[in-house]
């Protein structure tokens, strides 16, 4: 049997789609399933709408995905070059090739012509396609005309004789097309660039591609393309049409519905693992109940016969709690590494100083792992520790630091915490464990009076290791800072006339 050899053919007109890594994800857990060969080539056809940074955006969101290709840019291959634009040589080949089987012939409608032809063919509820009126011209007539440099594009001649075009789709069964719903499609362009049907089928032939695996928006385009395999006596590969992904409100994943490039979830707290593992959900399934799919179980047991031709649903929700999930599951350590990165861009800890406090961020881990379901949410949580002073927000004032006894509790609190002989969290418990009966007051008044007063707000961290991390220092200089506060607060008030 021929070695399995598949293809990711991303255009680089922009970053790298959730779409487009979903294909990806499939196509990599198919060769590695199969010990086939993995190929990442570059359709970059589309000159006013490619770019260098799309391409290193692509290559930077597979790698975060943690997909390898074998053959490709950076890797190599004999099978190379891996971007179209560098292999123009062997489309005029193959298209020497196709006029020479008598398929090929030139086409001299202008833009303005053929849009007067698909409006007729509209208004007489015909085909919209090319009425082939360029196929019936003398062929001398027609070599002199390209001789002569009249500007015209080539076109694939379908064969008068054909009734359909049918083929075996790995995840929807049998296909069929009508030969009246195929047009005679444009091999190259006017400027000499060849099309996309054109030059992907002339790539995966020559790079001996054994399985197409992409999306079903693409499925329209494959009876074409294997009669330009077969017009370039070329195997047909096997076609795998996925799912569309759509969104909540069933229509495509678009950017209405949010952020919908890899490097945007990514920068918006996703980890890597949790987007593949939910990508990869995304129309395949391991079982009806198996939600945790790890990349080494995801190729392990990848078949098509488990993926669906249904839509699928991108649930943002749901990719939250699961990024969630894989977010408490991570060791203290590994936790500690992946939050460092968000530290440093919030510019809460310089490199260096992060250097010294491994020991600290191992305590501080397991605190925010337990709250965050996405990373970005790491930052919010615990800025109040690396500040050296904090605003209280007006609606924490208000809300814990109100009551007529506000000052005294505070100042309670102050001379309970400076009087342990350590700061542990359990010292620091004990420490104010009797404070709210000695006041009068419930525990929830009191410890959220310090709460606020430490960290600004009324949500945060568990209050007594909060306090440890902070330290007894910083502790006891933000309730001073606290009460200078409701000092402030009340010659305000008595000078507004307010009790």
């Amino acid at each position: 049997m021929q070695k399995v050899r598949v293809r990711f053919a991303p255009s680089p007109t922009g970053h790298l789609h959730i779409g487009g890594a979903r294909t990806a994800i499939y196509n990599w857990a198919f060769a590695r399933h199969n010990g086939g060969t993995f190929v990442l080539r570059i359709d970059d056809t589309d000159p006013e709408r490619s770019t260098q940074e799309n391409v290193e955006a692509i290559l930077r969101g597979l790698r975060w995905l943690g997909l390898d290709w074998d053959e490709g840019p950076e890797a190599g291959g004999e099978y190379g070059p891996y971007f179209q634009t560098q292999r123009s040589d062997t489309y005029a080949a193959a298209l020497e090739t196709i006029r020479a089987a008598g398929r090929a012939y030139p086409c001299f409608c202008s833009p303005a012509e053929l849009a007067l032809k698909r409006d007729s063919a509209r208004d007489a509820r015909g085909l919209s396609g090319y009425d082939r009126t360029c196929r019936c011209l003398d062929a001398d007539s027609a070599a002199s005309r390209v001789e002569a440099g009249e500007p015209h594009v080539w076109r694939f001649a379908v064969p008068d004789d054909l009734n359909e075009v049918s083929f075996e789709d790995a995840i929807r069964g049998n296909v069929t097309f009508p030969a009246s719903s195929l047009d005679d499609l444009v091999l190259v362009r006017s400027d000499g660039t060849p099309t996309y049907n054109f030059a992907s089928v002339v790539d995966d032939a020559l790079m001996d591609i054994t399985h197409v695996i992409r999306g079903d928006d693409h499925l329209s385009n494959t009876p074409k393309q294997i009669l330009l395999f077969e017009t370039l006596r070329h195997p047909v590969p096997t076609f795998a049409h996925l799912p569309m992904i759509w969104g909540a409100d069933g229509k495509r994943l678009s950017k209405r519905h949010g952020a919908t490039s890899v490097e945007a979830y990514r920068d918006s707290g996703y980890l890597p693992e949790a987007v593949l593992n939910y990508l990869a959900l995304l129309g395949w399934s391991l079982d009806a109940e198996t939600t945790l799919i790890d990349s080494r179980t995801l190729v392990e047991t990848f078949s098509f016969d488990r993926v669906s031709s249904n839509p699928a649903i991108f649930d943002t929700d749901k990719l939250e709690w699961l990024n969630g999930v894989y977010i408490r599951a991570l060791d203290v350590d590994e936790f500690v590494d992946r939050m460092k990165p968000w530290i440093l861009g919030a510019g809460l800890a310089s490199a260096e100083e992060l250097r010294g406090l491994d020991d600290w961020l191992r305590k501080l881990a397991p605190l925010v792992s337990e709250r965050a379901k996405r990373m970005d949410e790491i930052v919010p949580i615990i800025s109040f520790l690396f500040s050296q002073d904090i605003a209280i927000a007006p609606d924490a004032a208000a809300k814990a630091l109100s009551f007529p006894d506000a000052a005294a509790t505070l100042t309670a609190a102050r001379d309970a915490l400076q009087t342990p002989p350590g700061f542990r969290d359990s010292e620091i418990e004990a420490a104010l464990r009797d404070l709210p009966a000695a006041l009068e007051q419930k525990p929830k008044t009191v410890f959220q009076a310090v709460r606020v007063a430490v960290t600004g707000t009324t949500v945060s961290l568990p209050l007594f290791e909060s306090l440890e991390l902070l330290g007894r220092d910083r502790t006891v200089a933000r309730i001073s800072a606290a009460l200078t506060f409701l000092e402030a607060r009340a010659r305000v008030d008595a000078a507004e006339g307010r009790t």
